[in-house]
Parts: C-alpha cells; structure tokens; sequence
C-alpha cells in the first residue's frame, strides 16, 4: 500500500391432483385433448397459509421496547423491565407481552407520559484537539460543544477519543448503533494518520504489519504504509480494535514517540472536504452502510 486513500478505497408448477381412471376416457369426436378440456371445468386452487412458513414482518411495525429506546426514555433492556411490570400502555390498555409490535398510530404511554420517538439523526465531525468524549474530564472541554448546533435531539458520540486525538468521530441518537460500535468484539476498519518523533524504520514497520503483542494479546493490523510524499515519520495504519489508545501503543512498544494521531476513517466514513472543528450529516446510502455492519 502506497497511499492512505487507498486504504480506504426455483419455482416449479406442482402437478395437480390426479382423477380417477373412470374420468380419463378417450372421446373420438373432441376436438381438444381430454387433459384440456378438464382444465376449463376445474376450480382454481386457493393456497391456504402453512403454519409451518414464517409470515414477514411488516416494515412498519416496531417491537415496543425499541420504540421506548428510541425514544429516549431508557435503554431496550431498562424498557423489558417496565414493560413486565405493567407500566407501559399501547392505547390506553397496559401490555406486559414481550416481543410486542406496535403500528403506525399506536399511541405508547410510559410510567405515565406518552411517548415520542426522535427521528435518528447521524453525523461526523472533524474532532480538533484538547477536546474529549468523556463526561469525567471536566478540566478539558467536551466535544458535544461542537456538534451542539447540528440537531435539538441529543446526539451521543460513537465511541470514545481522547483530547490529543483528533479526526472523524460519529455523532447519533440512535442507540442502536451507539450499542453496535460499543461492542468489544465490533470490527469495523479504522483509517490513522499517526506523526512520529523519527522516521520509522523499515524493518519495524515490517514487524508491526506481522502483528504486536501488547500486554500478553496479539494484535494485527490490517495494513500499515509510509504516507506518500510525506517523511517517513508519517505514517498511515489500518486495524479493527475500536480503542484508540492502542494506536498509540503499537508505536510505543518500538521505543517511538506518538505526536500525533489523526482518524482520518471510521466504517467506511472519510473526512474529506471536512474542516477541523465542523460536522456534516450523513448521507442516506452512507446510513444504510453502517446499518448494515
């Protein structure tokens, strides 16, 4: 890999029931074969529903727990337990039924006020330094200061970055993919641009590519290449682990000193055309992309 762009560049008929012998006599005078002109006197066959296929799901019904997620009220497991005991009502009739579906319409009532979901809301920003993901650093200034302006609803960052760390981070109110991209074992590709002390040597860029083995657990890599027509402490890296500290590690382990870290891709996502410090939404085919990981 030379660039860091280019890291991220059966139906069958059934045959119908057979009649008996007595009903197959030959007619010298019929003009049609005897098979034909048994078809225009036979009634059409209604196909019943099989209790043994699956009916779909209809695209417009929401099982109730997510619908109270959604909404903001709690998370999908807090709402199983509200709904068990009996504090949440579909049109006014308290439903303690897990796995119930509600339509269009439907109007939800939890521990007491009605609810309304939030229309998902999704975007990226371009994060600049000394600011920080985390609600406990409060001598560093929080990054929801930046994307604030983009939307009324509550929007969450998707994953966690430090104040030194800067590049495209995820902003959403969709707990689903908070959830998603929260996950340990969540591999989704991950684009650093990472400025060294030195140049790095060949020969530990070709160990690192091998893997690293960070306090007892290997670690690979996906790719990793000297960024073209930049100096050789300029380094591109492409990995799945959704902790940005190890970045930071894999380079310390071979005694270099990280100046900077920049995520310059996250899930498919770029930061192209995007200034420090500003967000954009996401497109809808670039929704559907990370819905779909």
């Amino acid at each position: 890999m030379q660039k860091l762009k280019s890291m991220n560049n059966s139906n069958k008929k059934r045959p119908g029931p057979s009649k008996p012998a007595a009903d197959r006599k030959k007619s010298p005078s019929a003009s049609k074969p005897a098979m034909a002109k048994r078809s225009q006197n036979r009634k059409p066959v209604v196909k019943k529903d099989s209790p043994n296929i699956p009916k779909p799901i209809k695209s417009d019904e929401i099982r109730l727990n997510k619908y109270i997620a959604n909404s903001g009220a709690c998370s999908r497991r807090d709402a199983d337990i509200y709904i068990q005991s009996g504090n949440v009502k579909v049109n006014g009739i308290p439903v303690t039924e897990m796995g119930y579906k509600i339509k269009p319409g439907d109007v939800v009532n939890f521990d007491g006020a009605t609810l309304m979901p939030e229309r998902k809301e999704y975007f990226v920003l371009n994060k600049p330094k000394n600011f920080t993901t985390s609600l406990e650093e409060l001598e560093h200034r929080n990054v929801s200061e930046l994307i604030k302006g983009a939307s009324t609803s509550n929007l969450f960052p998707v994953g966690r970055m430090d104040k030194n760390t800067t590049g495209l981070l995820m902003f959403t109110n969709d707990t689903d993919i908070i959830r998603k991209f929260g996950l340990p074992n969540q591999k989704s590709p991950k684009i650093y641009q990472v400025t060294l002390d030195k140049n790095l040597k060949f020969e530990d860029l070709e160990k690192i590519n091998t893997g690293v083995t960070l306090d007892g657990h290997r670690l690979f890599v996906d790719d990793i290449s000297y960024i073209e027509n930049e100096p050789k402490n300029e380094i591109g890296i492409k990995l799945r682990t959704p902790n940005v500290k190890v970045v930071r590690a894999i380079f310390e382990n071979f005694k270099y000193t990280v100046i900077k870290v920049d995520r310059v891709a996250f899930a498919g996502l770029t930061k192209k055309n995007l200034p420090r410090g500003n967000w954009r939404a996401l497109t809808e085919q670039e929704i559907i992309n990370i819905k779909n990981i």
